[in-house]
């Protein structure tokens, strides 16, 4: 099945950025064509059948933040 989605695309120094904005998911390439391939790759992982490994470890922090 095929979908389509949206991608926000910046300049970071000498690399663009794609971010996807229906699904927290983003890449970097030298190019605009580059970085929205790598970004169609990066997405094609992210909805990819899970894979039987072992589970990851997950941590909590604590972080201070000042008060708004």
């Amino acid at each position: 099945m095929e979908k389509a989605f949206s991608a926000s695309i910046w300049r970071e120094d000498d690399l663009y950025v794609a971010q996807c904005l229906e699904v927290d998911v983003a890449s970097q390439g030298t190019t605009e064509d580059e970085v929205l391939q790598n970004l169609r790759e990066a997405l094609e992982l992210h909805f990819e059948s899970p894979q039987a490994t072992a589970a990851p470890l997950v941590k909590t922090i604590k972080v201070e933040v000042g008060a708004a």
